[in-house]
Formats: C-alpha cells, sequence, structure tokens
C-alpha cells in the first residue's frame, strides 16, 4: 500500500479539524524548555518553505503576472493565497533571517545584507530558528539553497546552518555564481562542491529530493527548508523557456524565464513529496524574500528592492495543507513572512519562545476559517539604513513611513561601524497613506490626518526602540 494512504504510524490517514488532535507543545519554562508530546509524531505534517529571491509582487501567474507558473498557481487553488503579503525587509539577508526566527532582523544581529569577506555579521547563534524548535519536536530538518545569514570564513568563524538548527545542509553563501546556469559557489555540510552543471533551482531541487530519498529519517516527519536564487541577478535561463516570454538576449525575458524554471523544479519537488507522503500531511508556505529589482513587476505598486515602499516589501504569499487550510481562499489581511514561525507553531500546537520578543503573529485562525480569532501583536514594521524611507510600518489599511534625522550614507554595504548612529538615530519626514484608497502611495496623509499620524507615529516609534534595545553591535 502507497504510503500517501497511511500516516507514519501505518494507520489508515483520516484528517481531523484543526486542534481536535492535540498536536506536540513545547513547554518553555526557562527559554523554550523541553518538549512535551502531546500526541503522537505520526499526527505531524511535514513542511516546506519554498523562498524566491528578489520575485516581485506581479511576477506569478496567480498574482496575474505574466510568468506561467502552473505549480505555484496549483499551491494558491489548494490553499489561501494573501493579497497583502510581506517581506521581511527591502533586501534578502534581514528577510531571511526575519523567516528564520519571526522576530526583526535587527534584533537577531542582522541589519543588512551580509557580506561575510568585510563583515561579522551573521545570525545570531543565540537566536531560535523555526528548524531548531521542529527538530526538538522531532522533525528531521534539511536546508537546500541560498542562505545570506552568514558562512565561515579564514578571518570570521561564523555559525552554519547546522549551528541553526539543519541536520543537513547545502547551500551557497550569497547568490549562485557566476550565474544560475552552472553554479561553481555551492558547499555541501561544510565541502565545497565545486562546479554543477545545470541551472540553480533543478540543482537545488535536485538535492532536495538527494535528501528526501537517502539522508532524511523516513520515521519522522521533515522539516525542508528550500531558498531559490531565482530570479536574482546575474541571471540565466534555458533558450526554449525564454523564447516563450521574448528574444533570448532580453534581459525581461530571461527573467521571467528564471521563474518559469523555477515553477518546473518545484513542479519535480511537488511530485517527489506526493510519493512520499499524502497532501494532506505536508504543509507548503511560498514567498519571496523582498520585492523585484524590476520596476514593471511590481503590480505598480511604488518603488522596488531596497526600498521601503510597497513594491519594495510587498510580495506574494502562499500556504497550502489541503484539508487543513482553506482551499482556494484569498485572504485581505495584511501578514508577512514575519509571521511564518509563531504561524507554523500555531498549527502544529507547538509553544513559540517565550522567553524573547516575536514582532510576528499566528495566522491559523485566517488559514483555517476562523477570522475573529486572529489577533494582530503588533504592526508590521520594517527598517533598512540605506532606503529612503529608512523605516515604514503597516497598520490595518494604513502605511507609515519616515526618512532618517541623521546623516547616513545610502552606500549598497552596509558598514557595521554605522550601528551606534541606527541605534540611537530618530526620524523625520513621516508620510501616511490609506492603502486600501492608495495602493501606489501618492497621496500623503499627514497633514490631513494630525492625530492618525501622531497615534501611529507612537506605536511606530514604540517598535523601533524595542528593536534597538535588542539590536547587537558588532563592531
Amino acid at each position: 500500500m502507497k504510503t500517501g494512504v497511511l500516516n507514519r504510524s501505518g494507520l489508515p490517514f483520516r484528517l481531523l479539524p484543526l486542534f481536535a488532535v492535540p498536536l506536540a507543545a513545547l513547554a518553555v519554562g526557562a527559554g523554550w524548555g523541553q518538549a512535551t508530546l502531546a500526541a503522537e509524531k505520526a499526527s505531524r505534517p511535514n513542511i516546506v518553505m519554498l523562498l524566491a529571491d528578489d520575485l516581485g509582487y506581479q511576477d506569478i501567474g496567480c498574482y496575474d503576472g505574466p510568468v506561467k507558473t502552473p505549480s505555484l498557481d496549483g499551491l494558491a487553488a489548494k490553499g489561501t493565497r494573501f493579497t497583502d503579503f510581506y517581506s521581511g525587509c527591502a533586501v534578502c539577508s534581514p528577510s531571511r533571517a526575519v523567516v528564520l526566527t519571526g522576530r526583526h532582523h535587527i534584533r537577531t544581529g542582522v541589519y543588512s545584507w551580509i557580506n561575510d569577506g568585510s563583515q561579522n555579521s551573521h545570525l545570531l547563534e543565540r537566536e531560535i530558528t523555526l528548524a531548531e524548535i521542529l527538530k526538538k519536536a522531532g522533525y528531521a530538518t534539511a536546508h537546500v539553497g541560498k542562505w545570506h545569514l552568514g558562512l565561515p570564513t579564514k578571518e570570521r568563524n561564523k555559525p552554519t546552518p547546522k549551528e541553526h538548527g539543519f541536520d543537513y545542509w547545502f547551500a551557497t553563501a550569497n547568490n549562485a555564481m557566476p550565474s544560475h546556469k552552472n553554479p561553481s559557489n555551492f558547499v555541501r555540510n561544510g565541502e565545497a562542491v565545486g562546479k554543477i552543471e545545470g541551472y540553480s533551482c533543478q540543482i537545488v531541487v535536485d538535492e532536495a529530493i538527494h535528501w528526501l530519498e537517502n539522508h532524511r529519517d523516513p520515521k519522522a516527519p521533515f522539516f525542508l527548508n528550500c531558498w531559490f536564487h531565482e530570479p536574482h541577478a546575474p541571471i540565466a535561463a534555458p533558450d526554449d523557456l525564454v523564447q516563450n516570454y521574448g528574444e533570448v538576449a532580453d534581459k525581461a525575458a530571461v527573467y521571467s524565464g528564471t521563474i518559469d524554471n523555477t515553477d518546473r523544479a518545484i513542479a519535480r519537488l511537488l511530485a517527489k513529496l506526493a510519493e512520499i507522503d499524502s497532501p494532506e500531511n505536508t504543509l507548503i508556505i511560498y514567498a519571496s524574500d523582498n520585492g523585484s529589482y524590476r520596476d514593471d513587476r511590481t503590480g505598480g505598486l511604488r518603488g522596488a528592492k531596497g526600498q521601503n515602499w510597497e513594491g519594495g516589501i510587498r510580495v506574494p504569499g502562499i500556504f497550502c495543507w489541503p484539508g487543513t487550510i482553506a482551499a482556494g481562499h484569498v485572504e485581505t489581511m495584511p501578514a508577512g513572512v514575519v509571521d511564518i514561525l509563531p504561524t507554523v507553531c500555531g498549527l502544529l500546537g507547538l509553544e513559540s519562545p517565550t522567553d524573547r520578543h516575536l514582532d510576528g503573529s499566528n495566522l491559523a485562525p485566517l488559514l483555517t476559517g476562523k477570522p475573529s480569532e486572529f489577533e494582530r501583536r503588533q504592526p508590521l514594521f520594517w527598517h533598512l539604513q540605506k532606503s529612503r524611507p529608512i523605516v515604514a510600518m503597516r497598520d490595518g489599511d494604513y502605511s507609515l513611513v519616515a526618512d532618517p534625522d541623521y546623516p547616513l550614507s545610502t552606500n549598497n554595504m552596509f558598514q557595521e561601524a554605522w550601528i551606534p548612529e541606527i541605534r540611537a538615530g530618530g526620524y523625520t519626514n513621516f508620510q501616511l497613506f490609506n492603502l486600501a484608497e492608495d495602493r501606489q502611495q501618492k497621496h500623503n496623509l499627514a497633514a490631513e490626518q494630525p492625530e492618525l499620524l501622531e497615534r501611529l507615529k507612537k506605536k511606530l516609534l514604540e517598535i523601533n526602540a524595542s528593536i534597538m534595545a535588542d539590536a547587537h553591535d558588532w563592531r
């Protein structure tokens, strides 16, 4: 009999309503404590996190984008798609720190994108990641694809994915180099792999399938963290795919080709997952680490990658778990990758860390048809030192942005010498927008609604003060 019709205990699989089956919980005395079992491990779903790199809000098919993405569209049709979903930052490394911790990236030690050769910055080992929580709960864990949260160099001894809860890892420190085609900078469990023929997204899925077939504990549920490089530059895709979108030398067509290629790689991964276990026993999450660097792929939103306007931070967000998460639902409540850790914990009955501040909220009520039970713990908040505006906050329909009230370079490369100024700095030029009526952020309401402006400014400054109190100084 195929595993798709059995659960891991060997009994016929029958999906019960959310929370009807008592799932594993973490007792969190000091810190996050020891795991206490509330049910057999067989009750826990596999979890797969799919993260794109620099993919815009309007790139893929189910967001009215131009690229053919039947695999991702299928996940949206079988699950819940968010219209107002957000990255953790407008650039790469900080957003990835948010994905894994549910905390604002500055709390975790990551201020901007990380350059291992010149910065001490990395995801602090003291942080509790989703991988660590799931590993404590009996999950096999693997990371495949881009990492960009710090890897060791000859000069700097930084933690690897292993120290952050992953049993197995296959990663690049930053982008696939020299491009997506035939990359040569993958590292597997600390050992350089060398040049690999093929395209990065397919190579990443090859490794994911290899781990699923050969390295995971087949008796345990698994957490597969699959972070693609596409469509981050330098880009490359097979000519036959590129030609579906234009000439092979057209950068826009190549960009689309990388996304198409990734969707085809995801199709192979989904097929393997279906071989291993029933789709009703696998939770899949899809998002992007930030908005696109192409202005034509932001859905008409203001700004792009690297900016705290909507175009730089709004991204696709899809949650699929057939039988548990509502199918075909389009959710308009604002949410983001900061919510992934508390949401997974909520869906699985695991307790989130209680010895530290989480900036995200549990989306499980929105995903399971109980919207009245959803509570946003605090407004969504972004900070990026090179961006103007430098901070942004989303509270309900309203977006509040501001510039720094101190001089700070807008150079692309983050300097750790800036940290004291960032931690102590304040803000000016506050601008207020109603995104329900003005999604392109063209009409500043600050002068028209001074009371609302002051109320939201107070929230923004309180969140900022909390984050900066936790901020690590790498100097």
